[in-house]
């Protein structure tokens, strides 16, 4: 714990100053960062890994040449406040928290034993365990955005929010796609989703979805169709590339698609005529550019779902937890960009 100027001892710290594969991340250490006005420094006891992590690091996104000496991955944490710095409103030393954007234009991130951010940056967790926490932020965040951007859906979530709504979730078994179910069912839609195989519709299932549609085998429109004479109101997808037709097909008049992922290809081929007849909205999503407002409703809704439990993680409710020790950080970047199911955690330290 910190002295009375909150000082501690050297942390260890997962580091990559140059691009490439996971080979250039090194475990070293480092002098703890001081928090300064507006920000707080977390005791660290989970860290999340998303594919935004592993991307950056291997130079696929962002800009060309590193902005920073040297970069400390993760955008998503979980542990303990332990020092704040001036100016700091409602957040107080020995709080529990998670945190969301840790790395975004700044140098360091969670793959470390310690972490300054900006108190905006951090969120109380409650009685919510580290695992949740560290599994909120960009899952969670960008699935809240998706849920929340339909013209005649609700712009907040909370229970009662999505009644007599019917969301499709495509790929619900990814990160994101069960935290969509999961708010989702939270605030009283009827939940479709479309999954491969059996093992990611059990998975599905214990997350909260409603109906699931294996969209290899049979005809996954028509089954969704059977489910929603009329249609669905919004669909949260995945694979919009790949997913155009089908979603064309299985829309509600005036409903909404938000696409929060590229998996594969460059150029989306739209049956035009399809959606404008329908008056249908196509709204991209990138947590990272939605602007403040869409943040702090965001990490409010979020912060509410989670204290009532409606965020859980591990394999009891639909994502597997794959755990890694801080000094194997490059497998656990591995582990995401090969596609592992369920969610990808560093522990980095033990706070219970």
């Amino acid at each position: 714990m910190p002295d009375q100027l909150g000082t501690v001892a050297d942390m260890r710290a997962v580091v990559y100053g140059k691009t490439g594969d996971s080979s250039v991340l090194e475990v070293v250490e480092r002098e703890p960062a001081e928090p300064h006005w507006g920000e707080v420094r977390v005791k660290l006891a989970v860290a999340g890994v998303n594919p935004t992590d592993w991307k950056n690091r291997a130079g696929l996104t962002g800009p060309d040449e590193l902005p920073f000496d040297e970069i400390v991955p993760g955008q998503d944490g979980a542990g303990v406040i332990d020092a704040v710095g001036n100016g700091v409103i409602g957040l107080h030393e020995g709080e529990r928290v998670w945190t969301y954007l840790a790395q975004h234009q700044r140098p360091t991130g969670t793959a470390q034993e310690y972490v300054v951010l900006p108190a905006d940056r951090v969120v109380g967790l409650g009685r919510a365990s580290y695992d949740v926490g560290a599994s909120l932020g960009v899952p969670a965040m960008t699935a809240h955005r998706a849920l929340t951007v339909h013209e005649d859906g609700p712009t907040r979530l909370a229970p009662g929010a999505c009644e007599d709504r019917t969301v499709l979730v495509t790929g619900g078994a990814g990160a994101v796609g069960h935290a969509a179910i999961q708010l989702a069912a939270w605030a009283g839609a009827t939940v479709v989703t479309t999954v491969s195989s059996d093992q990611k519709a059990a998975l599905a299932t214990a997350a909260g979805a409603h109906h699931v549609v294996n969209y290899r085998t049979g005809e996954p429109a028509a089954e969704i169709r059977a489910i929603a004479p009329d249609g669905v109101d919004l669909v949260v997808d995945v694979a919009v590339i790949q997913n155009a037709d089908l979603v064309g097909r299985v829309l509600k008049p005036r409903g909404a698609v938000s696409s929060y992922a590229n998996t594969g290809g460059t150029e989306l081929n739209l049956p035009v005529r399809t959606f404008m007849g329908l008056n249908a909205r196509l709204q991209f999503i990138l947590l990272y550019t939605v602007g403040e407002a869409a943040l702090r409703a965001g990490a409010e809704d979020v912060a509410a779902a989670a204290a009532e439990g409606a965020l859980e993680v591990g394999e009891e409710h639909g994502l597997p937890l794959v755990r890694f020790p801080l000094d194997q950080t490059a497998a656990a970047h591995d582990a995401v960009e090969n596609g592992a199911v369920g969610k990808v955690l560093i522990d980095v330290a033990d706070l219970d």
